[in-house]
């Protein structure tokens, strides 16, 4: 009662089953919830393509526009083959569902794993990015950001618990406020260009570029592929779109994609004529708005924007992380409990679930984005091949109208995803990237362990049903006491109402509180026979657990027994730890007895 009067002041009253279509959301809404996670990368993905480039040499970061624009042309080409998956999978074409579709169930329980760690490491990167820029601009903060950035998985669990229409009312303003303080940074600071106005600015397009090690320039390549993190959110998320959800994620999932790589190419290309080279304790996002802005109010309003931004990309995995856990649930490859609606129709147990995960993880590493980037996009992009192969698979399997053109697509996704996953496996392997290539079997073979009990079970509860296994059974009823109270009095008339054969038990510890037990006992339950158990060692649940087995084997395998255990509830909750909880021992210690009931008795104390 007092879980439920809690749920309802903070999460609001039940939702109805019939009011599911009334949670979906329009495009610009959808924008929001599904495309925060790929729009925010925009605001770590020139750094991370600098960094590695800075490291080697400040002349080798003329670099970052070729790369940004090799990025820009692998978001094409994804964008246009999710398209495809759009089409051919207009209830929602996650990865795992169009890999197990195509190419069988191991890859798509592979598909899976991938997606699910990609989904819990975007909410902890998402989180500590965002903590971290709040900290440029407000250093006293930096020692604080693992607390921070739990205190936001918090909030964000808390808005996404109140159901899907609610947080993206609550998200949809800060994306809109990012990408309109971003616009001006980019006006302002080409305009301030245009104008003469910043000394020695470097040229767009350089002539020559300095020469470095190819492996380096991988590198930067596959930390700057952390910008195509969350654009398939779109096509997993269908569902959540108003009719014509088809037609209107297509529509999303274009303006995602010229959002996004607009404004990425655009920080690209003023971070390298602005000069701006990254440096502990400020991002690459503050250093450029400070030298646009100078520190003055629009400085901290594209920090906050971007903060903003970092901690609600986070929604987009509670979005997609919950659904496709309760795929995987349906498909009894996860806890079933995953699979099931809550009171708002949203999948509370993986919101919960995926708030726990990224939290230890952001803890684990400290609330280091640098740390946790390494691990991010090989999921991604391992997730994207698996999806991309399958509709390959899938065009020459049903020849549909324009297959031919939509597979040139999608092999093209396929081909290029697959050559980015090697280049990310290869140069960020040592970086970290291998716990993940580690940890997606491990995850797989959890899946199947999972499947396996659950096959089990089914077979073993699948006997053949026979009319003569229903028949009554002599029925013993046993009473656990350990003094005499109203409750145990109601405990007596209920045994006796079940069973002609009714014995209480009582554990001795002092003889002398056995004498004056026996006196009440023959005064109040004359008919009812109570058994004196002795326990030298002072012990209360092992001799009980020890008479009741003496009783079935007495008994015999076709007699019932059912342990009456009485109880009183206290009138405050908290009261309830000041009393022995001898009832709940005792329930735990007789689960695994087959053929016993254990049933209580409650008595209510009221104040």
């Amino acid at each position: 009662m007092l879980l439920s009067q809690f749920k309802q002041i903070f999460l609001g009253d039940p939702l109805s089953t019939e009011m599911m279509h009334n949670e979906r959301i329009p495009k610009w809404k959808a924008l929001a919830v599904l495309s925060s996670d790929a729009l925010s990368s925009v605001a770590y993905a020139t750094e991370e393509v600098l960094i590695p480039l800075s490291l080697f040499a400040a002349a080798a970061t003329s670099w970052s526009l070729p790369i940004a624009l090799a990025i820009a042309s692998l978001l094409a080409i994804i964008t246009i083959s999710y398209q495809q998956t759009i089409d051919a999978y207009p209830s929602g074409g996650g990865a795992y569902t169009v890999a197990k579709d195509n190419l069988g169930q191991t890859a798509g329980l592979v598909a899976g794993a991938a997606l699910l760690i990609d989904y819990i490491l975007t909410v902890s990167v998402s989180v500590a990015a965002g903590v971290e820029n709040i900290a440029s601009a407000f250093p006293f903060l930096l020692e604080h950001k693992e607390g921070l950035g739990i205190l936001v998985i918090l909030i964000i669990m808390f808005f996404n618990l109140r159901g899907v229409r609610e947080s993206a009312n609550v998200f949809a303003m800060p994306t809109y406020l990012f990408i309109f303080s971003f616009v001006v940074l980019i006006l302002v600071g080409a305009w301030r260009l245009l104008h003469g106005e910043v000394i020695q600015a470097a040229p767009v397009m350089h002539q020559v570029y300095p020469a470095i090690p190819l492996f380096l320039l991988m590198r930067a390549f596959s930390s700057g592929c952390s910008a195509l993190t969350g654009i398939e959110a779109i096509s997993n998320g269908i569902p959540i779109f108003k009719d014509p959800a088809q037609r209107n994620a297509k529509i999303t999932m274009v303006w995602m994609s010229v959002i996004l790589g607009g404004l990425f190419l655009s920080i690209t290309v003023l971070a390298h004529m602005y000069g701006i080279v990254p440096k502990d304790g400020e991002t690459a996002v503050s250093l450029l708005a400070r030298a646009i802005f100078q520190n003055g109010i629009f400085y901290y309003v594209v920090q906050a924007s971007t903060a903003l931004i970092l901690i609600l990309a986070a929604n987009t995995s509670y979005a997609d992380f919950p659904r496709l856990s309760s795929l995987l649930a349906k498909d009894r490859y996860l806890p079933r409990q995953l699979a099931s609606l809550g009171d708002r129709l949203v999948f509370s147990n993986g919101i919960v679930g995926l708030s726990i995960a990224a939290m230890l993880l952001l803890v684990l590493f400290h609330g280091e984005t640098h740390h946790l980037i390494p691990l991010y996009a090989v999921g991604v992009f391992l997730s994207f091949t698996l999806s991309q192969s399958g509709m390959v698979v899938h065009h020459l399997r049903l020849r549909e109208p324009h297959w031919i053109k939509s597979m040139f697509f999608n092999a093209l996704g396929a081909i290029t995803t697959l050559t980015v996953l090697l280049v990310i496996a290869i140069t960020k392997f040592m970086g970290g990237a291998w716990m993940v290539i580690l940890l997606i079997p491990m995850l797989v073979f959890l899946f199947r362990q999972i499947h396996r009990h659950y096959i089990g079970t089914a077979a073993k509860l699948a006997c053949p049903l026979k009319p003569e296994l229903v028949k009554a059974a002599k029925h013993i009823a046993i009473l656990p006491v350990s003094g005499l109270h109203p409750g145990v009095l109601d405990a007596i008339g209920y045994a006796l109402s079940i069973s002609s054969d009714v014995r209480a038990c009582y554990i001795e510890l002092d003889p002398e509180a056995t004498k004056r037990m026996r006196a009440q006992w023959s005064a109040v339950a004359p008919t009812v026979p109570l058994v004196v158990v002795e326990s030298p060692y002072r012990s209360v649940i092992r001799p009980i657990i020890h008479y009741i087995e003496e009783v079935e084997r007495s008994a015999g395998d076709k007699t019932r027994i059912t342990v009456i255990i009485p109880e009183f509830i206290t009138a405050k909750w908290y009261h309830k730890f000041l009393h022995n909880q001898t009832a709940f021992l005792l329930y735990a210690a007789l689960r695994g007895h087959q053929g016993i009931v254990v049933t209580s008795v409650r008595h209510l104390l009221v104040d």
